[in-house]
């Protein structure tokens, strides 16, 4: 696929300086893109690269001091800047957003949607498979399952009785879903993932042998929701886990049973809540970050890589460390933990005299 700027600069509304026949035929970082590929700039720190790189760059418009079109002071206020001969700049609102949105374009054109049932594969009778859905080989479709417009199911894909999957909800190779599940609308389940095994339940008898607690509830995802690679989501051991509208789970993340993600919540890579617990909407879980069960996270609160959730958060706002904590009070925190060594010196010596 071949664009000039010019068409770039007009689908995403951006003001053009430079070249407008220049041709755009690929994507690349702006550290290393050549003269026909597509870059992007929204940060600081990668301004240096502005003035190297041969790419077609889109600009957030606010970054560049005195050279945005709208002419606002920019995070750069302190930096000097005038494009270069031949330079190609396209500013945008948020250039990370507006590359976001060509890449849709470009993936569908790379990967289209899929239509119609492969063989071999295996699905119960009765269930209704609509005309403009997809079906790959090896999948299962078991009893009672409803599959709702334009659904994407790939190869060895596993779908228990029972389960409701929405419309245009892809499932890539390797999605496994217990019965009893719910999927909602427009939802992307990558490879691995699993939905809907039993939660981790279990109550220790008389002699101390630990009894499985039956698993009966099950797994509710609304619209719009993301499960990266490997994710597990357990079954409720009552009612339901939920993923609320619109949250994004990144690879190797764990929900436990009976947990309640909230809305646009993200769950960054290895990060694990326990059972019962109740996440709010517009959070971010960091890297690693672990959540003890039974417990309430307000709204809009961001938690950084590594950090331990150990009781309720009633307040929104930026949290650090183990146990998790306001990120201004770890920071000088963490400034002290580093002086222990010479403090633990002056106070021996003083201990001597």
């Amino acid at each position: 696929m071949e664009f000039e700027a010019k068409q770039i600069a007009l689908l995403l509304g951006g003001k053009l300086i430079g070249d407008g026949s220049r041709t755009v035929n690929n994507v690349a970082p702006i550290e290393s893109a050549g003269e026909h590929d597509l870059c992007f700039l929204t940060e600081a720190k990668y301004l240096p690269y502005l003035e190297t790189t041969k790419g077609v760059v889109l600009v957030t418009e606010n970054l560049l001091a005195g050279d945005c079109p709208s002419g606002e002071a920019g995070l750069s206020a302190k930096r000097s800047f005038s494009p270069k001969d031949g330079q190609v700049l396209i500013f945008v609102e948020n250039a990370r957003g507006a590359m976001g949105q060509l890449l849709q374009l470009v993936m569908k054109a790379m990967n289209p949607v899929k239509k119609g049932i492969e063989q071999p594969c295996f699905i119960a009778e009765g269930v209704a498979v609509p005309e403009d859905a997809y079906v790959g080989a090896f999948a299962y479709i078991g009893k009672n399952v409803h599959l709702g417009k334009g659904v994407q199911i790939y190869p060895q894909v596993y779908i228990g009785d029972n389960v409701t999957i929405g419309d245009n909800t892809i499932l890539y190779s390797g999605v496994k879903i217990y019965y009893n599940c719910v999927i909602g609308k427009n939802c992307i389940i990558h490879s691995g993932a699993v939905i809907g095994a039993d939660g981790f339940g279990f109550e220790p008898d008389a002699n101390g042998i630990n009894q499985k607690i039956p698993q009966i509830g099950n797994v509710i995802i609304e619209d719009d929701v993301e499960i990266g690679s490997n994710a597990t989501i357990d079954r409720a051991m009552m009612g339901s886990t939920i993923v609320h509208t619109n949250a994004k789970l990144d690879n190797l993340t764990l929900v436990a049973h009976n947990v309640q993600v909230g809305a646009s919540t993200f769950m960054c890579g290895q990060s694990g809540i326990a059972g019962s617990t109740k996440i709010g909407s517009h959070c971010i879980l960091a890297g690693q970050v672990g959540v003890s069960g039974h417990i309430e996270i307000a709204d809009n609160c961001v938690f950084g890589a590594q950090s331990g959730i150990h009781s309720s958060i009633r307040q929104a706002g930026t949290y650090q460390g183990y146990p998790a904590i306001d990120v201004m009070q770890w920071r000088r925190s963490t400034v002290g933990f580093k002086q222990l060594p010479d403090i633990l010196k002056r106070l021996q010596a003083l201990e001597k005299k």
